[in-house]
């Protein structure tokens, strides 16, 4: 559509951009399931351990899927989503990988006294990285609420895990032992968004392989 300017001559409407190129190549594609299976893995790991697969205090067992999988996994996608401009995705993997980096790097540094921490001094430095990571995804999960809701519901979850466990170590014995009752429960809530990360984890394998991604919910807020 054309105007006329003020010297009489017919202006033109300046041209609309044109939309960004489509991603080809090995780019392609949705990072999400690579993220999310990641995901899943430490998910289940973590959450077994809780719930007394191994003996209480074995921290290290679920290290070597959580360090070698699932933080590398996500620290992988979260690189993928960040080529790709998905600037929200890239930030929630991101988040969640160097949580599991820190939680091994945490394990570690206690198991080996990387950290010069002593006895006594360990169950106040779990206790603060927990209240670190509770404070983070918390935010997290405030900051993403135009999601869909499925994805809300397993950041709450986490928020929940996180509380638990930390109510686990404030609760400890006079020997540092924490509380087994509210280790097991915060096992369990690790389980079930570890199981709605199945169901996010489908909906983008449906989506990828040609099909429908599954309903995720309205988000709570528009």
């Amino acid at each position: 559509m054309s105007t006329v300017d003020a010297t009489g001559a017919p202006a033109t409407a300046p041209p609309e951009p044109a939309p960004a190129p489509a991603v080809i190549g090995p780019l392609a594609g949705d990072p999400s399931m690579l993220g999310l299976a990641s995901f899943i893995a430490g998910s289940v790991a973590l959450g077994l351990g809780l719930v007394g697969v191994v003996p209480v205090g074995v921290l290290g067992a679920p290290l070597a899927i959580i360090l070698a999988a699932t933080a590398l996994g996500l620290l992988m996608a979260t690189v993928w989503c960040a080529i790709l401009g998905q600037s929200a995705v890239a930030a929630v993997f991101g988040i969640f990988g160097t949580f599991w980096l820190s939680y091994a790097v945490l394990v570690l540094g206690l198991d080996h006294n990387w950290f010069a921490i002593t006895a006594t001094a360990v169950l106040a430095t779990v206790k603060l990285f927990l209240v670190t990571w509770l404070v983070i995804i918390l935010m997290l999960t405030l900051a993403t609420l135009r999601l869909p809701s499925a994805f809300t519901a397993v950041f709450g979850l986490v928020d929940l895990a996180l509380l638990l466990l930390l109510l686990a170590f404030a609760e400890a014995s006079a020997a540092g032992v924490p509380s087994s009752g509210l280790l097991k429960t915060g096992g369990y809530v690790v389980l079930v968004f570890a199981a709605l990360g199945v169901y996010l984890f489908s909906s983008a394998a449906s989506a990828g392989t040609g099909g429908k991604p599954l309903p995720l919910g309205t988000p709570l807020l528009h």
